[in-house]
């Protein structure tokens, strides 16, 4: 069984993929601390070093290797992955169990301010600029998400109770 967990950063994809794999006694997989692992470089020195369609082609690649792996695995893809590449459609081939975490706005602005530094897609932003650049950033993004199997809404919620929805839900 593959479970794939798509949606915006800071979304929970990671925190609830752990708990997820911890429930079912699975691997989790975070498809960028796997690229890093592999490339021997951060994701934002792939970023600098590759370029951004150089990063995603290696993204493409590794998902693909991932994917047609035979082993059981929670895998969390980056906020990025499901939308280059025509990864979405390869993600929805190798699973019926793709699951997008949704959250509003408002949320993704409390959650990601904090980590604001260390996510260089938005470490520019002053805090008064991230709502409008994530409602914009997650409107571009949002057409790929909606193809998951299943939406779960994850504001209020704990990643356990995102968890045990997820369970339920499982082909």
């Amino acid at each position: 069984m593959k479970i794939i967990l798509v949606g915006y950063m800071g979304s929970g994809k990671t925190t609830v993929g752990k708990v997820l794999a911890g429930n079912l006694n699975i691997p989790f997989i975070d498809l960028d601390t796997y690229i890093e692992s592999v490339e021997k470089k951060t994701i934002t020195e792939l970023f600098d070093t590759e370029g951004q369609i150089g990063f995603r082609k290696k993204e493409h690649e590794h998902l693909n290797a991932l994917l047609k792996n035979s082993q059981p695995m929670v895998l969390a893809t980056g906020g990025g992955a499901p939308c280059y590449s025509g990864n979405m459609e390869t993600i929805l081939e190798a699973s019926k169990n793709v699951f997008y975490l949704k959250v509003t706005i408002p949320e993704l602005v409390t959650r990601l301010t904090p980590e604001k530094a260390s996510r260089p897609l938005i470490a520019h932003l002053s805090e008064d600029e991230m709502p409008e650049f994530l409602g914009k950033h997650l409107f571009e993004r949002s057409s790929y998400y909606i193809r998951a199997n299943h939406t779960i809404a994850c504001d209020d919620k704990s990643a356990e109770e995102i968890s045990t929805e997820i369970e339920q839900l499982l082909v």
